[in-house]
């Protein structure tokens, strides 16, 4: 990937006519792709942000590879996509790798002194998560309507600046959200993105694979008349929104996809599928739930015995390509409160 190293410094306050002399992008719009430069800026108005209930900026907290920069994309109306007139930004952003960019991100600082003349603070060179590029959301567009929004995951390259201003507060109290399938799906990127994804083997690709086996299980569900779709869970005391990924409000269920049966793999999901419960058992009554991983393939037996300890089921891609289920003892949803616990991992399977 190629990346541009401009004159001025993470900090920075700058007008636009200065950056697009450096690193080039279009006199207005949030998201800026050049490909003389090479680049991709990005324009935050935090501020602006807010009226439409998203929050571009720091999380708090840095995970196991680092701080991570949240940065919603392009589209003031309707669901945010990768395809349009907005969503060609979106895209950009996306395969900025694939398109030897590198991402520069400012957010909006105030105006020359006398004029109205905007300027903007430099933030660094980004690139984004190889993991989890990026995660969907619920927000407002500006005829206050529910739609889905794009929220960008970028990995600072080198020097950056973090302002305590620009780190995103946490929630006034927990949230939960129900998003059903079918009134909206998910965006899909673009095609020779998800080629890519399909023909390396990076965490970017185990994400789509996740995405895709909770869709193909979810498209099941559908079809037998469930209500489903995902969970967004906004924890109070926290920046970072929380989602589950497949929820069947018919039958109160989370299911937690994971991209192998590896251990590894199904022991994520298992902390994933634990931390909801425990934050889903706090609201006020609790929200009564059962919780499975979907899983490629059958667990080994060891596997399944770890699940069974944490009452978690199982549901699997069989041989024949559909899905089976190891149901457990204590997987019924009780009148309140959580699952309880130590389901049986040895019944036989049966067929979804």
């Amino acid at each position: 990937m190629s990346t541009v190293a401009p004159s001025f410094q993470p900090g920075d306050i700058l007008t636009r006519a200065e950056i697009r002399k450096e690193l080039g992008g279009s006199p207005q719009g949030g998201i800026c792709p050049s490909v003389e430069k090479k680049t991709v800026v990005l324009y935050s108005d935090i501020k602006s942000g807010e009226q439409y209930g998203y929050h571009d900026g720091w999380r708090r907290e840095e995970d196991r590879l680092g701080p991570i920069f949240e940065y919603t994309g392009a589209g003031t109306e309707g669901d945010q996509t990768f395809t349009g007139a907005t969503g060609t930004g979106n895209a950009a952003i996306l395969q900025h790798t694939l398109d030897d960019r590198t991402l520069h991100v400012f957010i909006g600082h105030g105006k020359v002194p006398g004029t109205g003349i905007r300027t903007h603070r430099y933030i660094g060179a980004f690139e984004v998560d190889h993991e989890r590029p990026y995660v969907i959301r619920q927000a407002r567009d500006k005829s206050q309507q529910d739609r889905d929004v794009i929220v960008f995951r970028l990995r600072p390259l080198g020097i950056y600046q973090r302002s305590e201003s620009d780190v995103i507060p946490p929630v006034a109290q927990t949230n939960v959200r129900f998003v059903q399938s079918g009134t909206r799906r998910r965006p899909e990127a673009p095609a020779r993105l998800r080629e890519s994804w399909e023909r390396d083997r990076s965490a970017a690709r185990a994400t789509y694979r996740r995405e895709q086996i909770a869709a193909e299980f979810g498209d099941v569900l559908t079809n037998r008349q469930h209500r489903v779709g995902r969970l967004e869970v906004q924890v109070r005391g926290m920046e970072e929104a929380m989602e589950a990924t497949l929820y069947d409000q018919s039958e109160r269920t989370i299911y937690e996809p994971a991209d192998s049966n590896s251990r590894q793999a199904l022991r994520d999901a298992l902390m994933q599928l634990m931390d909801l419960r425990m934050h889903l058992s706090r609201i006020e009554n609790g929200m009564p739930i059962r919780c499975m991983v979907l899983a490629p393939g059958i667990p080994s037996e060891d596997t399944r015995q770890l699940l069974t300890e944490y009452g978690v089921g199982i549901v699997y891609r069989n041989a024949n390509g559909d899905f089976s289920e190891l149901p457990g003892e204590g997987q019924n949803p009780p009148a309140d409160g959580v699952p309880s616990r130590f389901p049986c991992a040895n019944c036989p399977s049966r067929s979804i």
